[in-house]
């Protein structure tokens, strides 16, 4: 399953690099994905996760480097649903943030699970959500850093397309994410967890 997992990632890793639309902002969209693959590389056999958690992160992978090859404000199929809907901006930034929210609840989640940090599952699933909303607001903070160092280059990046509630939006998002990942994976999670066997 691991071959399977990495041969998605860097099949969809060559193809986002190949001629991304802004190549700064390919790699700025990307290096978390990477950033993320080195992350479970070092931890595989010390702290391995569910599959589950292995196959959302893939999955926000995928977010992140469609995201990065077309820039987010310029994802074709999220064209086609704005002009089909009559809308006036492109949403695919709002996917991402809303995998920011429920991805990271379940990695946060599991962590807390597995190392014993609070008990309860009110506390577990509150405390998951919580962390979501602080990566969430720590995420807006980079991009604002991003900004100020890259002036107008980083208006690929920032993806605000003149909407003045963007950075508001984008952590509703991630809450919304959140709540929605601890809520609808819960039990799958737990009996997922329940076959790792930890103390």
């Amino acid at each position: 399953m691991k071959y399977l997992w990495l041969a998605v990632f860097f099949l969809v890793l060559v193809w986002s690099g190949y001629q991304p639309n802004e190549p700064y902002t390919w790699v700025l969209e990307v290096a978390p994905a990477v950033v993320g693959l080195a992350v479970l590389i070092k931890t595989r056999k010390s702290f391995p996760l569910t599959s589950l958690v292995y196959g959302l992160i893939l999955v926000h992978c995928v977010i992140l480097m469609v995201g990065g090859h077309y820039t987010y404000a310029e994802v074709p199929l999220f064209d086609w649903i704005r002009d089909a809907t009559g809308g006036d901006r492109n949403n695919y930034d709002k996917l991402g943030h809303f995998a920011q929210g429920f991805v990271p609840a379940m990695i946060a989640r599991e962590i807390i699970l597995r190392k014993h940090l609070v008990n309860g599952e009110f506390w577990v699933n509150f405390f998951s959500v919580c962390f979501c909303l602080a990566f969430s607001a720590f995420y807006e903070l980079i991009e604002w850093w991003v900004a100020l160092l890259s002036g107008n280059s980083a208006e690929a990046f920032l993806g605000t397309q003149g909407y003045i509630w963007d950075t508001q939006s984008d952590m509703l998002m991630a809450l919304v994410g959140a709540l929605v990942a601890v809520v609808t994976l819960r039990r799958w999670h737990d009996r997922l967890l329940s076959m790792l066997g930890d103390d």
